[in-house]
């Protein structure tokens, strides 16, 4: 099973954000970044399906030259290979889903995962918008996954304690929903590794 899940680098939850001149975006000349939550927990969804069902689990990030810092960080934690498509501008989400769409379809993924939405901006569009130009299933808040060889059932999140489950044809796209499960930690082994990956 061929896995992609797309990440996203945002500033440091703890950071202290200043606008930039153009007071639409904010100032990054002193920020720190990580991957953003969301997506280390759709990482970590790979990575637990990758050990159940083997294959490939492949990060893929949209960003400056810095992004390529969480593609080695999820490389650390397991992924076997990255896709850094770099941009410097700050792109909508149409823009964003057309880049992470060019860069996949050749990869003829089985599953891609996404977060639900990000820590910087909050649309959590991205990856509906990224199934729909890729003509795959998709579903949304995803509490649970499991693969039945051609076909997915996921256990959707709803309002007031509701549940959906739903079965879905694979290839499909799903945003996972936080706290799924335990995120583990780059192992000091795991960083050495994520040197000689691609």
């Amino acid at each position: 099973m061929k896995i992609i899940v797309a990440i996203k680098q945002v500033p440091q939850r703890d950071s202290s954000l200043r606008s930039d001149a153009s007071g639409v975006w904010v100032d990054e000349s002193n920020l720190s970044y990580e991957i953003n939550e969301p997506d280390a927990y759709a990482l970590e969804e790979a990575l637990q399906l990758r050990e159940k069902h083997g294959g490939e689990v492949i990060v893929l990030c949209a960003g400056p030259e810095r992004a390529q810092q969480a593609i080695r960080e999820a490389l650390a934690k397991g992924a076997d290979r990255g896709i850094h498509v770099e941009t410097g501008a700050l792109l909508d989400t149409l823009q964003t889903a057309r880049m992470l769409a060019d860069a996949v379809r050749d990869e003829a993924a089985d599953l891609i995962l996404t977060g639900l939405q990000s820590d910087d901006l909050g649309f959590g569009q991205t990856g509906v918008v990224l199934a729909e130009l890729l003509g795959a299933a998709h579903s949304t808040i995803i509490m649970q996954v499991e693969v039945n060889g051609a076909t997915l059932r996921v256990k959707r999140e709803l309002e007031d304690g509701w549940f959906q489950h739903i079965e879905m044809p694979l290839p499909a796209v799903l945003t996972i929903q936080s706290g799924l499960n335990k995120l583990r930690y780059a192992t000091l082994m795991g960083i050495k590794k994520a040197k000689t990956k691609e």
